[in-house]
Order: C-alpha cells, then structure tokens, then sequence
C-alpha cells in the first residue's frame, strides 16, 4: 500500500494557502483526493465525452427516449432505494445558499429541517470561495463557526437542533485549477466531495447524522454509477460502512429524465431521492434542442410548472421516487421580500404559497427556498398538507408519461422585446457578479444563480438562431442581441462604482446570444477569469 508521502509526490496546491486552510489541505486529505483522481477521473473524461456523442446524435434529430437497454429494470417491481437516513426521514423544507460564513450560521439558524450548503450554481468557485467554504463547513459540524462581522455577532442558535447538512459539490464537467495531480486539474466534484467527506464523515456521524449530498447535472445513469464507485471506495478508505454516504440527485437534465429509475438503481444503497431543479431543467431543454426549431420557448415568465413538458417531469419524478422508496424534492423559490412595498411583496408571498401548494398536493417531500423569510410560508403549507414525515406511501400509480409527455413543447406565452431585455439584464447581472466572486446575485426580488443566467443565454442564442419574432413585429437577430446587449450594459454599469465587471462580462456575454458559437456553460466559459494560480506551489 502506498505511503501518503507517495501518493502526494505529484500534488501541487496553487492557490494561495492561508493557516485556516491547512487544517483542510492536510498531507492525508491530499492523498485521499489524489487517490479519487488517479481512481475516478479517466471514466470521468470518458462520461463527459459520451455527452459530446450524445449532443451529435440529436443535432441529427435523435430525440431521447427511455432506454431498451434497462428496461428489465424500470420493470422490475421488487428492488428499492434505501431507508431514509438519520435527519433525512423528514426534510420538507430546505434553505440553500452559498458557503461564506455569514451564510453558513444564518442557514443553520434558520426553521428549516435542510441546509443544502452549495458549492456549485450559487458559488463563484474562486480558490478562496472554495477553500474558505470548506473551512466554514469544519467549523460548524464542530460548532466552531461563531464569529463577529461590523460589530454584529454571529453565533449557532443553541435552543433546538440544527438543520441536517447537506452539500453540493461541482457537477462533473468543472475542473478545480488550483489542485493538481500529476500535471492534470481535479475534478471540482471530487475535490468538494473528497475535502468535505474525509474530514466530516466520523465526525457528522458522532452528531447523529451523516455525509449527505445533492448529485447536480448529471445527464445518464452511468455518471450515477461513478459517483456511487466513489461512495464506495471514500467509505472503505476511511472505514464506515456502504450506505453511510447518502446522495440526492438532482434531476436537472432532460435526459436524466428518461433514466430516473436507472439513477436510483445505480445508487441504491446510497440513494436519498431525486430533486426537480427546475431552472436548470429548463436551460437543459433549450441547450439540447436549440438547433430544433421545434423546441423554441416563449418567454422564461411563461414557462411555468404546469407547462405540459413540465407537469409531466414533475408526475414522472414523484412516481418513480414513491416507487422505489425514496423522497421526491420539490423546487425552489427564488422570490426575497420586497421592504419597500407592501403589496407586491404580499403578491409576491401569495405566488410562493401557491407554488408550495402545488408541491405537496402533488406528493413532494421536500420543497426549497432562497431566503429564511419564506421558510414560514413554506412550512405552514407543508405542516398543513403533510402531516406524517414524508408521503413517500402516495404511489402515484395512476399517472403515466409517455417519451412525447416530456418533450411536449406546446404551451402558451410569447417572445417580447421585454423578454430579451430581461434576459439580457440577469444574464450579464449574474456574470458580473460571478467574475466579483459572488455566486448568488439577487435581481428584481429573485435570487438568480447559474441555472437562470443559463436560461436567459440560452434563450437569446435561441431566438437569434431561430430568427423569431416578438409580439411588436421585431426580428431576433445577432444585431437586435448585441444592440440592446450594450444598452444594457451601459444601463447597468453606470448605476455603480467604478470597478465593476460589467464590461467584462459583457465581453463573454456576446459570444453567446448570437445565435452562433454556444458554450457548454457559462461558468466553464468565464472559470479562467477567476482563477488565480501562479508562482510556487504551496507545501505539503
């Protein structure tokens, strides 16, 4: 068996290394994520190509459909995910946000059951965002995270148990440039994954608890099936039981969608469920079938839950969850309180409470929100509606969904000038932020992350491809995209400080409404701007 000295001999650390990060880079940590690196990252490659084969296929018009392949599996009534874990048995409702601090206390104070503790869609994954993440994770399984901030203590709330953990790494497809094994990056998910298991998984158990995780942006059963060999093999390195770890994985992709039944089987004694991203659904919609003018979408407003081609993923997920014994997690809501004005935030509010009711009655465990002020709401739906734990006994038996259900794009709405200036306004608002290191951006009373910067690129690129016409008779072109591409850029940068990143942003921003070139995602797109690597490694 390999020493650790051996095993970190090719290791380079590039980010800069503060005495609060060491009790993370540890020699023994860096060991295990080069072991996850030189174990896992070549079938890693290989899945994400398989995703570049895939986007060939229905760029020739192959539409996906359920898989032959496995169908002795969909059909297979006797096999079940597992048994909810300990502080997952009820987690019907959950805060998210990113990892800094401040955040990390308020979540954890919050009156939810669930804290998804983000490093992906709402992280700017700068090294210090990053590494000071994982920090602040440590210390708050330890409840060693208080701190004080402008003369305003920030301290864990003691009268009650805190909300369950729950961490999500970076998706496959993100690489982390300030970690280097044998002259090639980690893999972003494996370095959050690695980081946050080795040095948390005893300890969350001696709290009650355990290593939980949300699985983002997978696109087949087969990167399920990679994720659980790492479950397996982090258990067995550091000597807790398979099945310790748990993964949710969220549904975020319209492939995903056919191979639900495959993904919980892959992870079956791992398996916490399955969660609607919703943004993200969406995005991925658009992103595979945007040379398909069959596929154009109306504007994002119209797009709603109770679109048929979103109805029907919403009906599939729930069945297939209750099927198989495992939770089904609702979306999340974005909206912030609005201070100022009182009766849009009230309208505002009654929007919520009729999208948490349209969770429950349609059988989810779990329903998310952006900020602690809509936990009340969403609890009070919730505790009404769902009095056991979970609903996992509603089976849902009645509903089928056909391969055409999901990809019915026949729904109400229109393209409007209103539509690509809105677009255009949180696309290029969340790239500013992302390249200032913030991660969660919130505009116009929503609080937007990756996923609907993503929907607002892609539906740009869209409508300027498919040449649409909005409801005043204009032609979406290139030109029309630019044009109003740097008027709101010019709006937007002179109503703050100089130092902003809006004309960088807007730089990225208009290689990707043209209707031409289309980026895998933004972030991959914009990663090397935050990256901060160069001069000597830091010492192990």
């Amino acid at each position: 068996m390999a020493s650790t000295e051996d095993l970190i001999r090719d290791v380079q650390v590039l980010g800069r290394v503060q005495d609060s990060h060491r009790k993370i880079l540890t020699k023994e940590c860096c060991a295990f994520l080069a072991t996850l690196h030189r174990t896992f990252n070549a079938t890693r490659k290989q899945l994400l190509h398989r995703r570049v084969l895939r986007q060939a296929e229905i760029d020739k018009g192959v539409l996906p459909d359920f898989l032959p392949e496995t169908k002795h599996i969909r059909d297979n009534d006797t096999w079940r995910g597992a048994d909810p874990a300990p502080g997952l048995v009820d987690r019907r409702v959950e805060i998210t946000g990113p990892i800094d601090r401040k955040m990390v206390v308020n979540a954890l104070n919050s009156d939810v059951w669930t804290y998804m503790a983000d490093f992906e869609d709402s992280n700017s994954p700068t090294w210090d965002n990053v590494i000071n993440g994982q920090v602040n994770l440590y210390d708050a399984i330890r409840r060693q995270v208080d701190f004080k901030l402008n003369g305003k203590d920030y301290k864990l709330r003691t009268d009650r148990p805190l909300p369950t953990l729950i961490v999500r790494p970076r998706g496959w497809h993100l690489d982390e440039k300030h970690f280097v094994v044998d002259g090639e990056p980690i893999s972003g998910a494996l370095f959050d994954f690695g980081c946050y298991f080795f040095h948390n998984a005893k300890q969350l158990i001696e709290n009650g608890h355990g290593p939980y995780f949300y699985l983002p942006k997978m696109e087949s059963h087969l990167e399920a099936r990679l994720w659980n060999d790492v479950f397996n093999l982090s258990q067995d390195t550091i000597g807790i039981p398979r099945g310790t770890i748990r993964g949710t994985v969220l549904i975020e992709t319209i492939l995903a969608v056919f191979e639900m039944d495959e993904i919980i089987y892959e992870l079956r004694q791992h398996s916490s469920g399955l969660n609607c991203g919703r943004w993200d659904y969406i995005f991925s919609v658009i992103k595979k079938f945007r040379n398909n003018p069959q596929f154009v979408l109306p504007d994002r407003s119209a797009v709603t839950m109770t679109v048929p081609f979103m109805e029907a993923y919403v009906k599939l997920l729930i069945k297939t969850c209750h099927r198989r014994g495992v939770h089904a997690m609702g979306g999340m809501a974005a909206q912030i309180p609005i201070k100022d004005n009182e009766e849009a935030n009230k309208k505002a509010m009654a929007g919520v409470y009729a999208d948490k009711l349209r969770e429950v009655r349609a059988g989810h465990e779990m329903n998310r929100v952006a900020h602690p002020a809509l936990a009340k709401i969403a609890s009070e739906v919730f505790n009404q509606h769902m009095p056991t734990p979970n609903q996992i006994f509603k089976r849902r038996e009645e509903v089928s969904v056909t391969a055409m259900d999901l990809l019915n794009m026949n729904m109400p709405g229109t393209i409007t000038e209103d539509g690509i200036r809105k677009n255009l306004e949180i696309g290029l608002g969340y790239m500013e932020g992302w390249l200032r290191a913030v991660g969660c951006v919130p505009i116009n009373y929503l609080m937007e992350d990756a996923a609907t910067a993503e929907v607002s690129r892609s539906q740009l690129w869209q409508w300027a491809k498919h040449g649409v016409t909005t409801t005043d008779g204009k032609k979406v072109t290139k030109e029309l995209n630019l044009q109003l591409l740097k008027e709101t850029t010019e709006k937007l940068a002179s109503k703050v400080p100089a130092g902003n990143k809006y004309h960088l942003a807007a730089r990225y921003f208009a290689t990707q409404i043209t209707g031409e070139d289309y980026a895998d995602f933004l972030t991959t797109l914009l990663y090397n701007e935050i990256v901060t690597v160069g001069g000597a490694a830091a010492k192990l």
